[in-house]
């Protein structure tokens, strides 16, 4: 094997960025990323769980159904904990296996849908409505947003089902438990000292509720008003960035806290990201269309929403369409589920990427690497301890999951040439000419699967071989083709 004194070629060339390893605490830092598009992280995209039909099936991951997963929640354990809202229950997948662990449907409409209801008590005689946002506490507690019961239930250690606050009507009070009223509430997140905050959606509004139960409300309320129908004009959400109390929010659907325990907000309405500093009681906006907004008038185009569109760069030119679901890494990133523009976006130092999803934002249901595989209206991610990125895809009715390409083990320690298949390293006879690698027919044949007219015949002492450029070859096969200059490493990888 000949050692390559330089880049491949540069349509190929890509840069290792900090590390060799993936974990939740570095998708910048311990990624792969092209050289090309610095900032796109290397990864593939994969079904973790459903088959894709619109149906209630617990057991084998790969056999089971879903509803509509509105929500996905990634526990220190491994366990992954699912909102499947279509079928009103909260579902376990452990080891390979689902099941439920809460909630139950005794009736169907006259559409064959499971009905919802409000009922408290064991998980498998407990009713939700709906139910959306996960977030757990550090005693093992689980928090869901039951959206159409507007109310935030608690599923404790022993699997009982309680009602934290609401009370199933729908209403914007403040109170002690059951005296509060919420309308339609998304997500949920618990502080480290219990307090447990709400995207309470169709009030625009992020409630808090304390841990005697008392709910309060920290932004103020918004008056603006807008037609929903040619008959009937309504309150609707609007934007303001100061203090929080004065804030305004539109349609927030998800919160994520920081490692200080701060709050960032999907603001689906403002189709922005919005962040809460909850020590200073400000807000800001810290990526999509409201940060580029001069004029204040966000709502020209749709008297509702500010419009969506689809742009990575600077976070304050960077857009999205309905951002829904977030969470927050280690490294004081923001990987947030773009739904209408079916894709997984990243927020890192200032600046918006896309993880994964269509080129065209075009939904779709394919796996694959992450600049060919699609989503369906993409509403929550999780990150695992490993740091792989799961994805509730919900009108796919899949849990998927975006796994970050690694350097494989056994890399040459003499800095030679090196180059791996789907993660594994390949041996195969290389050479250098004009500056473009060459390898032999046969072990494109071996290799790559393909045999190719158009070869270099050259002669090595008593031998003569064909060579065939590697980058063609690739090509050819299928292959995306990457290169790692750190470690002169060439990653082929199917698409």
């Amino acid at each position: 094997m000949t050692n390559l004194k330089k880049p491949l070629i540069a349509a190929l060339a890509i840069a290792l960025i900090g590390g060799t390893t993936t974990n939740a605490a570095g998708i910048s830092s311990d990624s792969l990323h092209a050289q090309a598009s610095p900032y796109r992280a290397l990864s593939s995209i994969s079904t973790f769980a459903g088959t894709g039909q619109f149906d209630d099936l617990n057991g084998a991951a790969a056999t089971s159904s879903f509803r509509a997963p509105g929500s996905i929640l990634a526990l220190p354990d491994g366990t992954i904990l699912i909102s499947d809202s279509g079928n009103q229950s909260i579902k376990q997948l452990a080891n390979g296996v689902t099941k439920d662990i809460a909630g139950v449907y005794v009736d169907k409409d006259r559409l064959g849908l499971p009905v919802g209801g409000l009922l408290d008590g064991q998980g498998d005689e407990s009713f939700f409505n709906h139910p959306n946002g996960i977030a757990a506490d550090d005693q093992g507690n689980i928090y869901v947003a039951d959206t159409d019961n507007h109310a935030i239930r608690l599923i404790d250690k022993q699997g009982n089902v309680k009602t934290l606050a609401g009370n199933g009507v729908e209403g914007n009070d403040d109170g002690v438990g059951r005296a509060a009223k919420f309308h339609s509430p998304s997500d949920v997140a618990v502080a480290k000292d219990g307090t447990v905050y709400v995207a309470d959606t169709l009030n625009n509004s992020i409630r808090a509720i304390a841990k005697d139960g008392t709910v309060s409300t920290l932004n103020a309320a918004s008056t603006r008003k807008a037609k929903s129908s040619p008959d009937a004009t309504v309150v609707v959400g609007d934007f303001q960035d100061g203090a929080l109390k004065d804030a305004k929010f539109n349609e927030p659907s998800a919160l994520a806290l920081d490692s200080k325990g701060n709050l960032y907000v999907s603001d689906s309405g403002n189709q922005s990201i919005r962040y809460i500093d909850l020590t200073l009681g400000t807000v800001t906006t810290v990526a999509g269309i409201a940060a580029s907004s001069s004029t204040g008038s966000l709502y020209d185009a749709d008297p509702l929403y500010a419009q969506g569109g689809y742009a990575d760069g600077a976070a304050a030119k960077a857009q999205f369409n309905h951002p829904t679901g977030i969470v927050a890494t280690d490294e004081g990133g923001l990987v947030i589920a773009d739904s209408l523009n079916h894709s997984i976006r990243y927020l890192y130092h200032g600046i918006v990427t896309t993880l994964a999803g269509d080129a065209n934002q075009n939904s779709g249901s394919a796996n694959g690497i992450e600049k060919n595989a699609q989503f369906n209206n993409p509403t929550d991610v999780a990150l695992t301890a490993d740091g792989r990125i799961l994805v509730a895809d919900l009108l796919n009715n899949e849990i998927r999951i975006l796994r970050f390409a690694k350097l494989p083990v056994g890399l040459p320690a003499n800095g030679k040439l090196s180059i791996s298949l789907d993660g594994a390293l390949v041996k195969v006879d290389t050479v250098l000419i004009q500056g473009t690698t060459l390898i032999t027919t046969d072990n494109a044949l071996k290799v790559l699967g393909i045999t190719l007219p158009k070869v270099i015949q050259i002669t090595k002492g008593k031998d003569k071989k064909n060579y065939v450029s590697l980058r063609a070859a690739a090509e050819q096969a299928g292959l995306d083709v990457e290169w790692d200059k750190a470690h002169n490493h060439i990653l082929l990888r199917h698409q």
